[in-house]
Protein backbone atom coordinates (compact mmCIF):
# COMPACT_ATOMS: atom_id res chain seq x y z
CA UNK A 1 0.00 0.00 0.00
CA UNK A 2 2.89 2.46 0.89
CA UNK A 3 4.71 1.82 -2.53
CA UNK A 4 1.49 2.46 -4.14
CA UNK A 5 0.98 6.11 -2.81
CA UNK A 6 4.80 7.10 -3.19
CA UNK A 7 4.45 5.89 -7.04
CA UNK A 8 1.01 8.04 -7.03
CA UNK A 9 3.02 11.01 -5.80
CA UNK A 10 5.44 10.56 -8.27
CA UNK A 11 3.28 9.96 -10.95
CA UNK A 12 0.94 13.46 -9.75
CA UNK A 13 4.37 15.37 -9.69
CA UNK A 14 5.31 14.12 -13.07
CA UNK A 15 2.18 14.83 -14.66
CA UNK A 16 2.11 18.68 -13.48
CA UNK A 17 5.68 19.13 -14.59
CA UNK A 18 4.68 17.81 -18.09
CA UNK A 19 1.38 20.67 -18.20
CA UNK A 20 3.66 23.22 -17.31
CA UNK A 21 5.86 22.74 -19.37
CA UNK A 22 3.41 22.06 -21.62
CA UNK A 23 1.49 25.60 -20.71
CA UNK A 24 5.00 27.54 -21.20
CA UNK A 25 5.45 26.00 -24.49
CA UNK A 26 2.12 27.10 -25.82
CA UNK A 27 2.37 30.65 -23.66
CA UNK A 28 5.38 31.15 -25.49
CA UNK A 29 4.39 30.56 -28.58
CA UNK A 30 1.40 32.57 -28.54
CA UNK A 31 3.61 35.62 -27.60
CA UNK A 32 5.55 34.95 -30.44
CA UNK A 33 2.66 34.78 -32.89
CA UNK A 34 0.93 37.64 -31.09
CA UNK A 35 4.31 39.62 -32.10
CA UNK A 36 3.96 38.68 -35.81
CA UNK A 37 7.43 37.18 -35.92
CA UNK A 38 9.40 34.14 -35.26
CA UNK A 39 11.40 33.84 -32.16
CA UNK A 40 15.27 34.82 -32.88
CA UNK A 41 14.67 36.75 -35.93
CA UNK A 42 15.44 39.93 -35.73
CA UNK A 43 15.13 43.28 -37.52
CA UNK A 44 17.04 46.11 -38.45
CA UNK A 45 15.75 49.91 -37.23
CA UNK A 46 17.13 53.00 -38.41
CA UNK A 47 19.86 53.28 -36.61
CA UNK A 48 20.59 56.83 -35.40
CA UNK A 49 24.33 56.99 -33.32
CA UNK A 50 26.94 59.49 -32.70
CA UNK A 51 29.71 57.11 -32.89
CA UNK A 52 31.94 58.47 -36.37
CA UNK A 53 32.38 54.74 -37.36
CA UNK A 54 29.20 53.88 -38.09
CA UNK A 55 27.74 56.80 -39.38
CA UNK A 56 28.65 56.26 -43.54
CA UNK A 57 29.87 59.22 -45.25
CA UNK A 58 29.17 59.70 -49.02
CA UNK A 59 32.32 59.07 -51.27
CA UNK A 60 32.70 61.99 -53.39
CA UNK A 61 31.53 60.89 -57.04
CA UNK A 62 33.93 58.86 -59.65
CA UNK A 63 36.11 58.04 -56.49
CA UNK A 64 35.70 54.90 -54.66
CA UNK A 65 36.82 55.55 -51.15
CA UNK A 66 37.68 52.89 -48.79
CA UNK A 67 37.37 54.00 -44.91
CA UNK A 68 40.96 54.05 -42.84
CA UNK A 69 40.57 52.39 -39.78
CA UNK A 70 40.28 54.21 -36.73
CA UNK A 71 43.14 53.31 -33.98
CA UNK A 72 39.80 51.80 -31.62
CA UNK A 73 38.56 49.42 -34.63
CA UNK A 74 42.34 48.46 -35.29
CA UNK A 75 43.00 47.06 -31.71
CA UNK A 76 39.40 45.67 -31.42
CA UNK A 77 40.09 43.74 -35.14
CA UNK A 78 43.95 42.97 -34.00
CA UNK A 79 42.41 41.70 -30.60
CA UNK A 80 43.02 44.61 -28.38
CA UNK A 81 44.98 44.83 -25.13
CA UNK A 82 41.66 43.52 -23.32
CA UNK A 83 40.80 40.38 -25.88
CA UNK A 84 44.27 39.42 -25.84
CA UNK A 85 44.40 39.91 -21.66
CA UNK A 86 41.02 37.94 -21.25
CA UNK A 87 42.20 34.88 -23.04
CA UNK A 88 45.72 35.00 -21.52
CA UNK A 89 44.18 34.45 -18.52
CA UNK A 90 41.56 31.86 -19.80
CA UNK A 91 44.55 29.99 -21.03
CA UNK A 92 46.48 30.35 -17.54
CA UNK A 93 43.25 28.94 -15.86
CA UNK A 94 42.43 26.30 -18.30
CA UNK A 95 46.11 24.64 -17.80
CA UNK A 96 45.70 25.17 -13.63
CA UNK A 97 43.04 23.86 -13.63
CA UNK A 98 44.08 20.40 -16.07
CA UNK A 99 46.92 19.88 -13.57
CA UNK A 100 44.28 19.89 -10.58
CA UNK A 101 41.94 17.36 -12.35
CA UNK A 102 44.72 15.19 -13.37
CA UNK A 103 45.84 15.22 -9.51
CA UNK A 104 42.03 14.55 -8.22
CA UNK A 105 41.69 12.42 -11.30
CA UNK A 106 45.15 10.20 -9.78
CA UNK A 107 44.43 7.16 -7.99
CA UNK A 108 47.86 7.17 -6.22
CA UNK A 109 46.68 10.43 -4.62
CA UNK A 110 46.38 10.37 -1.13
CA UNK A 111 43.12 12.04 0.59
CA UNK A 112 44.27 15.28 2.14
CA UNK A 113 45.94 16.06 -1.66
CA UNK A 114 42.69 15.46 -3.33
CA UNK A 115 41.07 17.38 -0.81
CA UNK A 116 43.31 20.55 -1.24
CA UNK A 117 43.18 20.23 -4.66
CA UNK A 118 39.63 19.99 -4.67
CA UNK A 119 39.38 23.40 -2.76
CA UNK A 120 41.58 25.08 -5.13
CA UNK A 121 39.09 24.10 -7.39
CA UNK A 122 36.60 25.50 -6.25
CA UNK A 123 38.72 28.79 -5.60
CA UNK A 124 39.83 29.20 -9.37
CA UNK A 125 35.72 28.58 -9.74
CA UNK A 126 34.97 31.62 -7.29
CA UNK A 127 37.97 33.71 -9.09
CA UNK A 128 36.22 33.39 -12.34
CA UNK A 129 33.07 34.35 -11.34
CA UNK A 130 34.13 37.00 -9.00
CA UNK A 131 36.24 38.50 -12.47
CA UNK A 132 33.29 38.22 -14.41
CA UNK A 133 31.06 40.29 -11.67
CA UNK A 134 33.69 42.83 -11.58
CA UNK A 135 34.12 43.46 -15.02
CA UNK A 136 30.53 43.63 -15.70
CA UNK A 137 29.29 46.27 -13.47
CA UNK A 138 32.75 48.24 -13.84
CA UNK A 139 31.67 48.05 -17.94
CA UNK A 140 27.68 48.84 -16.47
CA UNK A 141 29.07 52.16 -14.77
CA UNK A 142 29.89 53.48 -18.34
CA UNK A 143 33.49 52.35 -18.81
CA UNK A 144 34.30 51.07 -22.05
CA UNK A 145 35.83 47.89 -21.08
CA UNK A 146 37.69 46.05 -17.55
CA UNK A 147 39.59 43.19 -17.07
CA UNK A 148 39.98 41.96 -13.78
CA UNK A 149 42.74 39.58 -12.09
CA UNK A 150 42.29 37.93 -8.88
CA UNK A 151 44.84 36.38 -6.86
CA UNK A 152 44.86 35.42 -2.49
CA UNK A 153 44.94 38.84 -1.54
CA UNK A 154 44.66 41.53 -3.87
CA UNK A 155 43.06 42.55 -7.23
CA UNK A 156 44.18 44.08 -10.28
CA UNK A 157 41.72 46.07 -12.39
CA UNK A 158 42.86 47.14 -15.94
CA UNK A 159 39.85 49.85 -16.56
CA UNK A 160 39.66 51.50 -20.35
CA UNK A 161 40.04 55.32 -19.29
CA UNK A 162 39.73 58.45 -21.39
CA UNK A 163 42.76 60.58 -22.36
CA UNK A 164 42.65 62.33 -19.14
CA UNK A 165 42.84 59.14 -17.30
CA UNK A 166 41.09 58.37 -14.22
CA UNK A 167 39.26 60.50 -11.63
CA UNK A 168 39.30 60.41 -7.85
CA UNK A 169 35.52 59.41 -8.25
CA UNK A 170 36.36 56.83 -11.09
CA UNK A 171 38.84 55.03 -9.05
CA UNK A 172 36.54 55.67 -5.82
CA UNK A 173 33.24 53.47 -7.79
CA UNK A 174 35.88 50.69 -9.26
CA UNK A 175 36.98 49.82 -5.61
CA UNK A 176 33.45 50.18 -4.19
CA UNK A 177 32.67 47.41 -6.75
CA UNK A 178 35.66 45.17 -5.94
CA UNK A 179 35.23 45.89 -2.17
CA UNK A 180 31.83 44.70 -2.28
CA UNK A 181 32.50 41.47 -4.68
CA UNK A 182 35.37 40.21 -3.12
CA UNK A 183 35.56 41.53 0.93
CA UNK A 184 39.04 42.70 0.23
CA UNK A 185 40.17 45.96 2.12
CA UNK A 186 40.82 48.89 -0.44
CA UNK A 187 44.53 48.37 -0.20
CA UNK A 188 44.41 45.27 -1.68
CA UNK A 189 43.12 46.75 -4.83
CA UNK A 190 44.99 48.01 -7.86
CA UNK A 191 43.62 50.10 -10.38
CA UNK A 192 45.29 50.47 -13.89
CA UNK A 193 44.18 53.06 -16.24
CA UNK A 194 44.61 51.65 -19.76
CA UNK A 195 44.78 54.83 -22.54
CA UNK A 196 43.12 54.78 -25.86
Amino acid sequence: MNVWKRNAVVAAVVLFVCGAVYLNWSYQRESAQEAGKTLGEAELVSVQSADPLLQASPAPSGTAQSPSPSPASQDTAGGGYFDTARLNRQQARDSALAILQDTVADQNANETLKAETGAAIQTLADYTVSEAQIENLVIAKGYADCIAFISDNSVSVVVSASEEGLTDADVARITEIVTDETGLEASAITIVPAQP
